[in-house]
């Protein structure tokens, strides 16, 4: 696997609970970036990403360029919504069976011990308040994520948001990840603080990383 370049980025995502028809996401919108080719081939322009389908669309002078997760090293946007930059690796990934494929990540925290996720966009109902539409719901879309892990020389693990898995991916250094978390009274199902919690865990491990 191609080294990943030292990340930190921590995305606070602000969408408000408003209806789908209101809200944009970003997976939808075409971001200034570039996309870096397996043949280390570089492709700059406006990128539109589908992690569901692991496919990037690029705008180059008004020709649509597709390119699979399979061909992609990795691409880079400045997100439009977010207004930062954002960074994606194709790695390999099996969920359910033995056979690996390139799934498309966002790096969170990269070190000994990578913070990874793919975002996604739920559909879930509300309960409409009002004197008048107490007994009401109405659905919404809102943006979410699925976190990973992954140490080096090891395969990529779906994080369960649960803090026993957590303690079992960072065992090595438990104690001192229990004390941090509660005198900084983190969360472990929060991805601000999940990164923080990453962070420190590869300062114990010796493994310090630095802006990009």
């Amino acid at each position: 696997m191609h080294q990943i370049r030292r990340v930190l980025i921590v995305l606070i995502w602000t969408c408000l609970p408003f209806a789908a028809s209101a809200q944009t996401f970003p997976s939808e919108l075409w971001h200034e970036g570039k996309v870096v080719l397996l043949e280390d081939i570089v492709v700059r322009g406006e990128i539109k990403y589908d992690l569901e389908n692991n496919l990037v669309q690029v705008n180059v002078g008004n020709t649509i360029q597709t390119y699979s997760a399979r061909k992609i090293l990795f691409f880079e946007i400045f997100d439009q919504i977010a207004k930062i930059y954002r960074t994606f690796y194709a790695l390999p990934y099996s969920a359910q069976t033995n056979y690996e494929a390139p799934v498309l990540f966002e790096v969170i925290y990269e070190g000994n011990l990578t913070l990874l996720c793919r975002e996604y966009i739920m559909q879930e109902n509300l309960p409409q308040m009002g004197y008048y539409t107490r007994n009401n719901v109405f659905t919404r879309q809102r943006l979410a994520f699925n976190y990973y892990f992954l140490k080096k020389n090891s395969k990529i693990k779906q994080y369960t948001m649960k803090k026993k898995d957590l303690f079992e991916v960072m065992q090595v250094h438990q104690s001192n990840i229990k004390q941090y978390i509660k005198k900084n009274k983190l969360r472990y199902d929060r991805r601000e603080d999940l990164a923080q919690i990453t962070a420190f865990y590869n300062e114990l491990s010796g493994s310090r990383n630095l802006p990009d």
